[in-house]
C-alpha cells in the first residue's frame, strides 16, 4: 500500500507568512537599535577618549613648564653663589720685631670656608619665582627633616628623594597645608648635588585643566595619583571602573582616568556593523515573507500536485535540506540538560583552580569562585580586577559566571576577552589593577578549565587557594549592596607594543609558530612579527577542540608537525606554545628539542651579561647541567619547587632576574615584569639569536648537554601522587648521591640525576632522568625502578 503525504498548499504557507514577517521584522529592530546604539557608545568613548587625552597633554605641559622651571632657576649664579663655599684665606704671618723676638710665635690665623647656606639659596630662589609659594632648600642628606617626622610631613619628602633619584626636577601632588603641586629639583655645587630645592605651587595649574573638561554627558574623569583621587569631573558613580580607560601623564606619577556607564546590549554578541548588517537582512527577509509568501498566495491558490512547472511550494517542499555538518565533540552540556555541579575542594589544586566542566565545575561553581575572590579583595581595599579567558568552549559560560560572582562582591571588572594568559598577567600592571584571573585549561584536554588567580600583585598559591575554598564552605562571602561595574578593554596592541618597544631582532628570522589551536593563535605571531621576525603560522587558529594536537610543547609528539613544517620551509627555527600561552617550547630546523633548562642557560648568560651576581631560579626537574653553568657566568643559581605560582612567589622574595622550569614556563625579572609568559620567551630568545652571526641552531647546539629524558607521567596509585611520593622518599634508600626533598625525591649522582615528583594538576607521578652518558642514565633509571616497584609491583614504568 502506498501511503501519500500530502504536501502543504499556498493557503497554509500564506497562514504563516504574517507571523513570521513580523518575527523577522522585530528581530530587525532589536538589531538595528542594538547597533545604532553601540554605534553611540563607540562615538561617545572616543569623545571621551578624546577629552582625556586633552586634559592629559595639559597637565603634562603645565607640570613640564614648572619642572623646567625650577630647573633653570637652580643654575641662576644668584642660587649657586649661596651653595658654594668661599675658598680659604692664605695664612698670613707678620715679621719678627725686636720686641717680639724672644716671644712665642703666635699660630697663624687660618680663614674656615663657610658651608653652603641653604637660606640664602632659598631667598634667591623665592625673589627669582615671586609667584612661588613656600620655596625651601634642604641639604642633600635631608637627616634633619626625616628627623622632624611626621611634623613635616612625608609628602613633600618623597618628592625631593625623587627628585635626588631622578638626578632631574620632578613634580607630584602632595599635601602640605593643603593639597598643593610640589616641585622639587637637585641642586649641585659644582658636580655634586649637596642641596635639594623645594617648592610649593597651587594645584590650579594642573587641576583646572581636569576641571574645565568638555567631557561627554553622563561620563566621569578624574585626575589620580596613586590611589588618591585629585579632583574629578562628571558622574562619580563611575569612578570605580574609570581605571580601564587611564591615560599617564609621562614623567609623573599621575594619571587622567576616564569612565562610561555601561554600554548598549549586544545582540546575539554581535558589533555595531554586524548588528545594522543583521537588520538589513531580517528586513529583507521580512518584506520578502510579506510580500512573496503572504501577498501572492492570494493570486495562486491551487494544489502543487497541479501543476505542472516548479513553484516556489514545490522547491520549498522538494528540495533536499542541505546536510548538516557534522559538529565536534562539546564538551559543555547545552544549557537546558546541565546540571548544577557541587563544589569539589578537589580542584583547588597547589597554583591554580582547575577542574572538568560538567563533573566539577559550571558557570555556578564559577560564580561562587568569582564572589570568593572579590571576598579577599575586600579585605585588601582592591577594587579593580581584570577577566580574560582562553579559546576553550566553556570559557564564555565560566567566564561569565566568575564575573557574576566579583560583582557581587562590589567589585569592577575589566573583561579583555580571550587572550593569552600572560596578557592577563600583562593587564594586571598595565590598567594599574594588580588583580586578574585568567580563565584557562592550560595545557590540559578539552573539557579542562580553571582559573589563575592574582590577588594584589600576588599569583595565589597553596593555602592560598585552600582558602577560598573555606571561604565559599563557610559561606564567608562578602556581599557589596550594589554590584561592581563592568567593562570591557582590549590590551591586544598595548601588549604588543610594550614587548615591540623593548625587544627588536637585529636580524630577521624565518619562524614556523606551532599554537596548537591555544589562546596564543593570534597574539604570538602579532609579537613576533612586530619585533622583526618571518612568521609562518601552523595551528594557529584558536580552536577549543584542539583539532591537530594537544597543546602541550613539553610531550615531543606534540612537536612532530612543527619539525616537519620547519624542515619543509627551511625556517630559522621552530616556536611552540600551549594552551595559554604561558609556556614555550623550541625545535631546530635538524629537528632537535631544545630542552628548556637549555634554554634558561641562554637567557641566564644573557641576562648575566648586564647583572652580574643575579639570582638565576630553576625548578627540581632542571638539568645538573645548569647551576655550573649559571655559575661560570658569574651568576647565583638557585634550585626550587616546581610551579608557575611557587616560582614568582620566590622571585620576589630572593629579587631573582631570572627564572625558568622545565616544563617550559619562562619568568623574565629583568626588562620584564617576573611573570611567565612564552611569548615574550620567544621575542628574548629571538633578540639573542638574532644578534649572533651563527645560524640559530649552531647557537643552541653548542649549549651543554648530555642525554636526558623528558618528562615522564606514570599513573599514581590509587590516584593520590602525594602521599605515593611520600612513602617513597621515607622508604627510598640510594648510595653515594645526594638526595633532595625540595619538591618530591631528587638523587643526584656525579654523572647524572633522578627525580620523583607528585604532579600538582594532573593525578600522576612527573618523572624526569639526566646523564652525562647512556650508561649512566641507564644505570640511574634501573636504581629508580628498582626501588619504585619495591614500594608498589604494580606501577606500570616505561623505563
Amino acid at each position: 500500500m502506498d501511503i501519500k503525504f500530502k504536501k502543504p498548499g499556498m493557503e497554509q504557507l500564506r497562514q504563516l507568512a504574517l507571523p513570521l514577517a513580523v518575527v523577522l521584522g522585530l528581530l530587525a529592530l532589536w538589531l538595528a537599535w542594538s547597533g545604532v546604539g553601540q554605534w553611540r557608545d563607540h562615538q561617545r568613548e572616543e569623545r571621551l577618549a578624546t577629552a582625556r587625552d586633552s586634559v592629559a597633554l595639559a597637565i603634562g605641559s603645565a607640570v613640564k613648564t614648572q619642572s623646567a622651571q625650577l630647573g633653570k632657576l637652580v643654575a641662576t649664579p644668584a642660587v649657586q653663589s649661596a651653595l658654594l663655599p668661599v675658598p680659604a684665606a692664605v695664612p698670613v704671618v707678620a715679621p719678627a720685631t725686636d720686641a717680639t723676638a724672644t716671644q712665642p710665635a703666635t699660630p697663624p690665623a687660618m680663614a674656615v670656608a663657610p658651608a653652603a647656606d641653604f637660606a640664602a639659596a632659598a631667598a634667591a630662589l623665592k625673589a627669582a619665582w615671586p609667584k612661588a609659594g613656600q620655596v625651601e632648600v634642604w641639604p642633600a642628606d635631608m637627616d634633619a627633616q626625616f628627623a622632624s617626622l611626621p611634623k613635616g610631613g612625608y609628602g613633600l619628602l618623597a618628592v625631593a628623594e625623587a627628585a635626588i633619584v631622578a638626578k632631574a626636577p620632578v613634580a607630584r601632588l602632595a599635601k602640605a597645608g593643603g593639597q598643593k603641586l610640589v616641585v622639587a629639583a637637585p641642586m649641585p655645587a659644582g658636580k655634586v648635588a649637596v642641596a635639594v630645592a623645594v617648592v610649593q605651587l597651587p594645584p590650579d595649574a594642573i587641576v583646572d585643566p581636569l576641571k574645565q573638561a568638555s567631557a561627554p554627558g553622563g561620563s566621569y574623569l578624574a585626575l589620580r595619583q596613586g590611589t588618591a583621587t585629585l579632583a574629578e569631573n562628571g558622574d562619580t558613580a563611575l569612578a570605580n571602573g574609570a581605571e580601564a580607560m587611564a591615560a599617564k601623564i609621562p614623567n609623573t606619577d599621575l594619571r587622567v582616568v576616564a569612565g562610561l556607564p555601561d554600554g548598549s546590549g549586544r545582540a546575539f554578541g554581535l558589533g555595531a556593523i554586524p548588528s545594522l548588517a543583521g537588520a538589513l537582512l531580517l528586513a529583507a527577509l521580512a518584506f520578502f515573507a510579506w510580500r512573496k509568501l503572504g501577498l501572492l498566495g492570494h493570486a495562486v491558490d491551487v494544489e502543487a500536485e497541479a501543476v505542472p512547472d516548479t513553484t516556489l511550494e514545490q522547491a520549498l517542499v522538494q528540495a533536499p535540506l542541505p546536510e548538516r555538518p557534522v559538529a565536534p565533540k562539546v564538551v559543555v552540556a547545552p544549557e537546558a540538560e546541565r546540571k548544577p555541579v557541587a563544589i569539589d575542594r578537589g580542584i583547588f589544586r597547589a597554583y591554580d583552580i582547575r577542574g572538568v566542566v560538567g563533573q566539577t565545575l559550571d558557570a555556578g561553581v564559577a560564580e561562587l569562585i568569582g564572589q570568593a575572590i572579590g571576598s579577599l579583595m575586600q579585605e585588601q581595599d582592591l577594587y579593580y580586577i581584570v577577566v580574560g579567558r582562553d579559546g576553550r568552549l566553556s570559557g564564555p559560560d565560566l567566564s561569565h559566571g566568575l564575573i557574576e560572582g566579583l560583582r557581587k562582591a562590589g567589585r569592577s571588572v575589566i573583561d579583555i576577552g580571550v587572550v593569552p594568559t600572560p596578557a592577563v598577567y600583562f593587564a594586571t600592571h598595565h590598567l594599574h589593577t594588580g588583580c586578574g584571573v585568567a580563565v584557562t585549561g592550560s595545557h590540559n584536554p578539552p573539557d579542562y578549565n580553571g582559573f589563575k588567580i592574582v590577588v594584589g600583585g600576588e599569583t595565589l598559591s597553596g593555602d592560598a587557594i585552600a582558602d577560598l575554598h573555606k571561604r565559599i564552605a563557610d559561606d564567608r562571602l562578602y556581599t557589596a549592596t550594589s554590584p561592581g561595574t563592568l567593562a570591557e578593554r582590549d590590551v591586544s596592541q598595548d601588549y604588543v607594543d610594550r614587548i615591540a618597544g623593548d625587544v627588536q631582532a637585529d636580524r630577521r628570522l624565518k619562524v614556523v609558530v606551532d599554537a596548537g589551536n591555544g589562546a596564543a593563535g593570534e597574539l604570538g605571531p602579532r609579537v613576533l612579527e612586530a619585533i622583526g621576525v618571518e612568521v609562518e603560522p601552523l595551528y594557529c587558529e584558536i580552536d577549543g577542540t584542539f583539532p591537530n594536537h594537544h597543546p602541550d610543547p613539553s610531550e615531543p609528539h606534540n612537536l612532530e608537525d612543527l619539525v616537519r613544517m620547519v624542515q619543509r620551509l627551511g625556517a630559522d627555527l621552530g616556536i611552540a606554545f600551549d594552551g595559554d600561552g604561558d609556556r614555550l617550547g623550541v625545535v631546530t630546523r635538524s629537528g632537535e628539542n631544545i630542552y628548556p633548562d637549555r634554554l634558561l642557560m641562554l637567557f641566564a648568560a644573557d641576562v648575566l651579561e648586564r647583572n652580574p651576581g643575579a639570582m638565576i631560579l630553576y625548578d627540581v626537574k632542571c638539568s645538573g647541567r645548569l647551576p655550573g653553568y649559571i655559575l661560570r657566568h658569574g651568576g647565583s643559581p638557585l634550585m626550587w619547587k616546581t610551579g608557575h605560582s611557587l616560582i614568582k612567589a620566590k622571585m620576589r622574595e630572593t629579587g631573582a632576574e631570572l627564572a625558568g622550569e622545565m616544563s617550559g614556563h619562562f619568568f623574565f625579572g629583568e626588562r620584564w615584569y617576573g611573570f611567565d609568559d612564552g611569548i615574550y620567551a620567544a621575542a628574548r630568545l629571538i633578540e639573542i639569536l638574532s644578534a649572533r652571526n651563527e645560524p640559530p641552531e649552531d647557537v643552541l647546539g653548542a649549549l651543554p648537554n648530555g642525554v636526558s629524558t623528558p618528562e615522564i607521567k606514570v599513573d599514581a596509585p590509587n590516584g593520590d601522587p602525594h602521599a605515593f611520593v611520600e612513602r617513597f622518599r621515607t622508604a627510598a634508600q640510594f648510595e653515594n648521591a645526594r638526595s633532595s626533598t625540595i619538591d618530591g625525591l631528587r638523587v643526584d649522582w656525579t654523572d647524572g640525576w633522578g627525580l620523583v615528583r607528585a604532579s600538582n594538576t594532573t593525578p600522576v607521578l612527573v618523572m624526569r632522568f639526566d646523564a652525562d652518558s647512556d650508561e649512566a642514565l641507564k644505570r640511574i633509571q634501573g636504581e629508580f625502578r628498582a626501588q619504585l616497584l619495591a614500594l608498589d609491583p604494580g606501577l606500570n614504568l616505561p623505563f
